[in-house]
């Protein structure tokens, strides 16, 4: 059979040329240089028109759509990745081009519904320009026989990844736009990626996109290295069409519904449902903060300003399977994805949104870095940070974390005191060693309205490390708290050991 070199489109082409003729290699300035361009026209919102059997299809029915593992442009090539597509339907309707870059040249991978099945049977012939709806790779992550889903592109400008020993859990976006504000959000989309085929040997994968929504177009550069902690080194270089209030960089979208501190809400066997369970910073200041999160009943905003920011994620950390007693969601086995900044992390807050929800289905968690100055039409704006979906914390750890947050009636027990809340922090870690003896250490907790009352510190003999009790007695306000554990030893006196928790809480 003949091999077809796909024609790219006229505009793409015009785009490629330079002074001395066409380039003769396709890279990421190549779609800066296009998203540029489309800045200057306005957001084209159409959708192929797909038949209703598509586009009214429940997703359950979507999610019996099958693409054909040997109709991957890279199956059986002796490499060690492979790229499978995924159909349009459902609430996925927006097309994706996909192009696969062969040596130093961009090749447009038609859509074939032959390559598809609905329900085990052949997919229904489509006429008209239709696309993909995303895509995803496989890599032997786990054992070297078998093509595991390594990452995968799919509806807006989601993505997730996995690492080693790891499960799907919370999802990555390319952007953010006014998460969490009463105007509404606006979610921009991946309209068009190129893929570049692996070499023999090569166990990294580079992956250019463009962006497009109605206020914002952005060029994309992934670069994949697979393994026990996949990282992802992402570069975006965003030009605004409008200013924008409200920008969310490295974006994480998690689900929370239940955990050790949400009382007496669900009715439910498991113990905790969720795929994150707290959002970890490193501050400018060298501060680790853990802000476990909740699912309260009214929408939870938090933020966490900072300059030079060194690091912050949504972390699965609770990994033992008796927490969840689920053997289908296999909770404890969801990736933690941590951020590094690279560049364009200077002066800003690390924004979290928590949705009230009443199912596990809906991602209700949203954290990302929010830059302090206004994101203005006609500029250019270029922001670099990795990525790492890790099972651990992250390489850099020094102190002793948090492994629960328990809340209950304050004072004590069996009193009728029904004003004080009890908040319970247990910590762990190698910073506790040679410490024995709760005299040792001393509580720095805080709230910035209320009281704090009754402090005590507690070896906790399960965990090999310490548990912090106090009682807390609100306002009618929205409070912040924050608590730590210090030495009192003389040689390393009111060093801090530990994690700064830091909790909100609402009246």
């Amino acid at each position: 059979m003949t091999k077809i070199k796909y024609i790219l489109p006229l505009f793409m082409a015009m785009v490629m040329m330079t002074k001395t003729g066409l380039a003769d290699v396709f890279d990421y300035q190549n779609v800066v240089s296009i998203a540029q361009q489309m800045s200057f026209s306005p957001f084209n919102a159409k959708k192929p028109d797909l038949p209703p059997e598509l586009s009214e299809m429940d997703y359950d029915d979507f999610r019996s759509i099958r693409y054909k593992r040997e109709e991957g442009p890279w199956f059986r090539q002796n490499i060690p990745f492979e790229i499978q597509f995924f159909h349009m339907g459902s609430i996925y309707q927006n097309s994706v081009k996909v192009h696969q870059i062969i040596g130093s040249q961009p090749y447009y991978i038609p859509y074939m519904s032959k390559s598809f099945t609905l329900k085990d049977k052949p997919m229904m012939n489509i006429h008209g320009d239709i696309d993909y709806a995303g895509f995803r790779l496989h890599y032997p992550l786990n054992k070297p026989d078998y093509y595991d889903e390594l990452i995968a592109f799919l509806g807006a400008s989601y993505f997730r990844a996995l690492g080693k020993d790891q499960k799907y859990g919370l999802s990555a976006r390319g952007l953010a736009v006014d998460t969490g504000m009463s105007t509404g959000e606006e979610f921009p989309m991946f309209k068009e990626f190129w893929v570049k085929r692996p070499a023999l040997r090569q166990r990294n994968m580079t992956i250019y996109a463009l962006l497009d929504s109605p206020r914002i177009v952005g060029a994309y550069l992934f670069f994949i290295q697979p393994g026990k902690n996949t990282k992802i080194d992402i570069t975006a270089t965003l030009f605004p069409r409008d200013d924008i209030q409200k920008l969310g960089i490295a974006p994480l979208t998690s689900m929370y519904l239940f955990g050790e501190n949400t009382k007496n809400r669900f009715f439910d066997y498991r113990p905790e449902v969720h795929d994150s369970d707290g959002l970890l910073i490193h501050n400018g200041n060298d501060e680790w903060l853990w802000r476990p999160l909740d699912n309260s009943r009214q929408l939870r905003m938090s933020s966490f300003h900072d300059k030079n920011l060194r690091g912050f994620g949504l972390m699965q950390r609770d990994r033992n399977a008796d927490h969840y007693q689920d053997f289908e969601s296999f909770y404890e086995e969801r990736p933690s994805v941590w951020i590094e900044p690279l560049e364009g992390f200077d002066n800003g807050r690390v924004h979290l949104v928590e949705i009230p929800s009443e199912k596990e289905i809906h991602d209700n968690v949203v954290a990302f870095w929010w830059p302090d100055k206004p994101i203005e039409k006609g500029k250019v704006y270029t922001f670099k940070y990795r990525m790492n979906w890790i099972k651990d914390e992250p390489e850099t750890f020094p102190k002793a974390k948090i492994i629960s947050t328990h809340v209950g009636a304050g004072g004590v027990a069996g009193s009728e005191n029904d004003t004080l809340i009890k908040y319970v922090i247990d910590y762990q870690g190698n910073a506790f060693e040679g410490i024995d003896n709760s005299e040792l250490l001393s509580a720095d907790v805080s709230a910035d309205k209320g009281q704090i009352k009754n402090i005590v510190i507690q070896r906790n003999a399960l965990t090999g490390g310490y548990r912090l009790f106090f009682d807390f007695e609100p306002t009618h306000e929205t409070t912040e708290l924050r608590a730590s554990i210090k030495s009192n030893r003389d040689s390393d006196k009111g060093h801090v050991l530990t994690e700064v928790w830091s909790y909100q809480y609402l009246p």
